[in-house]
C-alpha cells in the first residue's frame, strides 16, 4: 500500500512539473485564445445571473447555485492567459494590464472573492443577498473592463 501511495505521489509531482513546463512552451496566440474562451464561458454563466439580479428572469435557487459554481471555477482559470508574452497579440486587452499588473491582479482577486461569496450566499437561500452579490460581481467586472479592456 505504501509503495502505491509513493508511486502516485511521484507521478503527481512529475506530472505537475511536465504541465508547468508545457505551459511555458504554449504560444502566445494560443494563450490569448484560451483566455478568451474562458471569458466567453464566464459570460455564459454571468448572463443568467445578471438577468435574475435585474428581475428579468425568475429566481431559481438551484440554477443560481449551479451557475455560481461554474463561474467560481472559471474565474480562477482566465488569469494565466494574460502572460506578458501575449502583450502584442491581437485582443481587446489594453497594454495597461502589463503596465499596471498589480492593479489588474487586484481586480482578478476581487472577482474571485466576490464569486466565492456568491457561491456561499447561493447555498443560504437569501434571494435578496444573492441578487446584491451578483450586482457586486457586475461592478467588479465593469471596473476591470473600464480600466483594462478596449471598448
Amino acid at each position: 500500500m505504501e509503495k502505491s501511495f509513493l508511486a502516485a505521489a511521484v507521478a503527481v509531482v512529475l506530472g505537475a512539473g511536465i504541465a508547468q513546463s508545457a505551459f511555458a512552451q504554449v504560444k502566445p496566440e494560443i494563450l490569448v485564445k484560451q483566455r478568451q474562451a474562458k471569458m466567453i464561458l464566464q459570460g455564459k454563466y454571468l448572463g443568467p445571473l445578471f438577468a435574475v439580479a435585474q428581475g428579468k428572469a425568475p429566481y431559481n435557487a438551484a440554477a443560481v447555485q449551479r451557475d455560481a459554481g461554474f463561474l467560481d471555477n472559471l474565474t480562477r482559470m482566465a488569469w494565466d492567459g494574460f502572460d506578458p508574452s501575449t502583450r502584442n497579440e491581437k485582443s481587446r486587452a489594453l497594454p495597461a494590464i502589463y503596465d499596471n499588473n498589480a492593479k489588474f491582479k487586484e481586480y482578478a482577486n476581487r472577482l474571485e472573492n466576490e464569486v466565492s461569496r456568491l457561491v456561499t450566499l447561493s447555498k443560504g437561500g437569501d434571494e435578496a443577498a444573492v441578487k446584491a452579490q451578483i450586482g457586486a460581481i457586475g461592478k467588479t467586472c465593469g471596473g476591470c473592463h473600464d480600466d483594462f479592456r478596449q471598448k
